[in-house]
């Protein structure tokens, strides 16, 4: 843990801020390529509904595995601190309850899933025609999602050990593989809505069993011990209590998309989930350096944090922000000039090529400041407040853009929906720095 310990305490704030950013951003734009050239294969060569089939099942696969995220998050803001305080006892415990706990409760997730899985698909927008596309969809990716639940615990670990390029990877091999199944099971084999579910859940498996080999292997500092999976009380409740964190965002999320697709069936009709899936597409792999900025904060602050080294934690949030806001104003004057160009990637449906630029330079008004967000939200995540974390990470979502979204179509039909984005992330930065500069006034000043 020495050289951990050198890297994280010592070096400049600058350096290690890019050195854990640019590989959590490469892994995080790898797979939104993945999941843009997923959407591109089935609106191409399946239809348009497809898309929107495609709209409606992510959500749900992600919310069962954000229980992965969730622990894996949680865990990892443990083991920073732990690794901090020069406690790797502590550390390699965490790391074993987080096994059991994500394995014990994907499984649980994944059957009840199956076995309620129209009434869900219902739920989260599959209706009309879209229904039976959804199902076909959802009925093969559901057995990868524990795979995927395990990656995402391991991911965020692999970075609290310093390893962020291992992390990368993790993300890099599934994309890759999801992208050649696609072709040879939808083109080739001519499998459609089924062969794009087996191309994606198999590329879960090849995440998970990744970062299995990774931990298994010489190159990671925590280790599988068995003895560690008896789960410790107090371990477990830190986990769920910071960890609870990201399921919840993921929660609010799932009920945004419900409510999302809601609104667009009512006032917009099938075609509208068609646009919001291509917008949705494009955001995740714009941002992806913003949240690879914020990827990189977390294990940087959470040891400093726990070495106590409170003049490095105020520079590791500045530098931060400044990154992600340089970097979120070049990607909003990236879709200022090529939106048009970006969504005939995607489909030649007129109607979509008509209607989804505008929307979207809509929904990425706000992009130069999201980055405050972000990082309000991961500092008390990384510092183990789990409240104040809650309370950051349901702003944008929970708070402001569910009811927006569901409020502000009853007055102006679709193009509300649109704004409800920019709206709720201007509201929502606004509050998270009232917020994140009172902590920082109490605790990080004049306590070295």
């Amino acid at each position: 843990m020495t050289k951990l310990a050198n890297e994280l305490g010592t070096e400049k704030i600058g350096k290690l801020l890019i050195k854990q950013a640019v590989p959590a951003t490469i892994g995080i734009l790898v797979m939104s390529i993945n999941m843009i050239v997923d959407t591109i294969f089935v609106g191409q060569w399946i239809g348009v509904l497809a898309i929107a089939a495609i709209t409606v099942v992510l959500p749900i696969a992600f919310l069962i595995s954000s229980i992965g995220m969730g622990i894996g998050i949680g865990g990892s803001s443990i083991i920073s601190r732990a690794l901090g305080a020069n406690n790797p006892d502590k550390a390699f415990l965490t790391f074993g309850n987080q096994i059991c706990l994500t394995l014990i409760l994907a499984v649980i997730f994944v059957f009840l899933g199956n076995f309620f899985s129209v009434p869900i698909l219902n739920l989260f927008g599959a209706k009309g025609a879209i229904l039976p596309i959804a199902s076909d969809y959802f009925a093969v990716i559901i057995y990868g999602v524990p795979f995927l639940a395990f990656a995402m615990m391991g991911n965020p670990v692999i970075r609290s050990e310093g390893k962020p390029k291992f992390a990368m990877y993790a993300m890099m091999v599934p994309a890759v593989l999801n992208i050649i199944l696609d072709i040879i099971f939808i083109k080739i084999f001519d499998w459609g809505m089924t062969g794009a579910g087996l191309a994606t859940s198999i590329s879960f498996a090849s995440c998970g069993l990744y970062i299995l080999y990774f931990f298994l292997s010489k190159k990671s500092e925590l280790k599988i011990i068995p003895k560690n999976f008896a789960l410790n009380l107090s371990i477990v409740k830190e986990i769920i209590a910071l960890g609870g964190v990201s399921i919840v965002r993921q929660g609010a999320i799932s009920i945004l998309m419900i409510v999302l697709n809601y609104s667009l069936f009512t006032y917009g009709g099938e075609i509208s989930i068609s646009v919001f899936g291509i917008i949705n597409r494009v955001m995740m792999f714009a941002l992806s350096p913003v949240m690879g900025v914020s990827q990189g904060f977390l294990p940087v602050a959470g040891f400093n944090i726990g070495a106590q080294k409170n003049d490095r934690v105020k520079e590791t949030i500045k530098k931060s922000f400044l990154f992600g806001s340089v970097l979120g104003t070049i990607i909003f004057l990236f879709v200022i000039v090529f939106k048009e160009h970006v969504i005939a990637i995607f489909t030649t449906d007129t109607t979509l090529l008509n209607d989804t630029p505008n929307a979207m330079l809509i929904v990425f008004l706000a992009s130069p400041i999201i980055t405050m967000q972000l990082i309000g939200s991961a500092y008390f995540q990384s510092a183990g407040k789990a409240v104040p974390a809650l309370f950051l990470t349901l702003l944008k979502q929970g708070i402001f853009l569910i009811p927006l979204a569901y409020i502000l179509p009853k007055y102006y039909g679709l193009a509300g929906v649109w704004w409800s984005f920019p709206i709720a992330d201007v509201l929502s930065t606004i509050i998270t720095l009232i917020v994140l500069k009172r902590e920082v006034d109490k605790n990080l000043i004049g306590c070295e």
